[in-house]
């Protein structure tokens, strides 16, 4: 099969994948409303064609923190990426650096920090919740700036885990340890090209960031358990005090879907903040990503910059993000379904596909330049 759009890297991903590392990439929280309702408020969103117009001269390129993007795209965080492919941070980072865009690395990725940096030639942009564990935090952001990382995207909607029914359905979840043992053998045995890249040669499968907390620990489960048993549900903006002591570069605050929320995020001191209802893996039923966008842009947007992530799947999309006022958009299910068919390769090609599609999209809307793309790109007839 060659790919041609998101979904056919996720049909791939689909087949190439053990079900349970699927499953995790692909499904939401409870039944999934939210998920859903990414895509198809982002499908119903019509752009506004416009003909005759002087497009020989495209600009893709935003800036954003004094950093020039090739294009209003990023790599949002995606937790394990390295169980989708062998050392998956580290081939996704250096996609996302040949590309000339920002990768955002997982608290929760196979891959240290200190790994993503040396493959891509420089350091990601990196996430982080807040965790009952101070002592760990201060660790960890000190070796996200010893590593060079510029901006810290600090995650606020998940003070403990959605109910996420398809892990359990899959045996990622909720297993014991004798049955999660046999049922991951036994899908690792009837995905054997995933087998041999990932289980065989990707190892050690730890959480690299999360190692040196984890005394003892030497799987996956150990340290997504320590995780899990560290999440904060008392945390205040107050709380965010803490993170400057430690951090004083850009902070991104991920997870914002009220205005007015976005306005606490702006008087908490906040450099930018992302619109976001974490891909429809927490509170299912919530609004959509890209419907929450507008109302969030005018109440904050000259305050700080302005991202969205949720139901992203082209560059159309990215388009629609940026008209309806934001920054830029961090892809998450689109390059971990790519890492999942095959890889840095893959990555690569359906990052080329996005600028292609963005490209295609801002030339029949006569849009020149992606930073100036506003509402006039869109018909708001339909």
């Amino acid at each position: 099969m060659k790919p041609a759009s998101v979904a056919d890297y996720r049909e791939l991903a689909r087949r190439r994948l053990p079900p349970m590392f699927f499953e995790y990439i692909d499904g939401g929280s409870y039944a999934e409303a939210t998920l859903r309702r990414n895509v198809a408020d982002m499908e119903a969103i019509a752009l506004r064609q416009r003909v005759m117009r002087d497009m020989s001269q495209l600009d893709l390129s935003v800036e954003v923190f004094g950093e020039k993007l090739s294009m209003p795209v990023g790599l949002a965080p995606v937790g394990m990426a390295g169980m989708y492919a062998r050392r998956g941070e580290a081939q996704a980072a250096r996609a996302a650096a040949g590309a000339g865009i920002p990768f955002c690395l997982s608290t929760v990725g196979v891959c240290s920090v200190d790994e993503v940096t040396a493959a891509a030639g420089a350091p990601p942009w990196f996430q982080l919740y807040m965790l009952k564990d101070r002592g760990y935090m201060r660790d960890l952001l000190g070796r996200a700036k010893a590593a060079g990382c510029r901006v810290l995207v600090f995650t606020v909607d998940l003070p403990l885990p959605g109910a996420r029914y398809r892990d359990v359905r899959s045996g990622f979840s909720g297993a014991t340890a004798l049955s999660g043992a046999l049922n991951t053998a036994w899908q690792g045995m009837t995905h054997p090209g995933w087998s041999w890249d990932v289980y065989a040669n990707g190892k050690p499968h730890t959480l690299g960031n999360v190692q040196s907390a984890v005394i003892g620990g030497r799987r996956v489960t150990d340290f997504l358990g320590w995780i899990a048993r560290n999440f904060d549900r008392s945390v205040t903006w107050a709380d965010l005090d803490f993170v400057r002591e430690v951090w004083d570069g850009p902070i991104v605050i991920k997870g914002v879907l009220d205005p007015e929320d976005a306005r606490d995020a702006v008087k908490a001191g906040a450099q930018g903040l992302v619109v976001s209802n974490h891909g429809g893996r927490q509170l299912d039923g919530v609004r959509s990503s890209i419907s929450a966008l507008p109302a969030i842009v005018d109440a904050v947007g000259g305050d700080l910059e302005v991202f969205m992530d949720g139901g992203v799947r082209s560059g159309l999309d990215v388009l629609k993000a940026l008209a309806l006022g934001a920054k830029a958009c961090f892809l998450g299910r689109a390059w971990a379904y790519a890492l999942g068919a095959g890889g840095q390769p893959m990555v690569e090609k359906m990052l080329g596909t996005i600028r292609s599609e963005l490209s295609t999209a801002m030339v029949l809307t006569g849009c020149v330049s992606a930073a100036s793309a506003d509402k006039l790109l869109l018909d708001v007839a339909s």
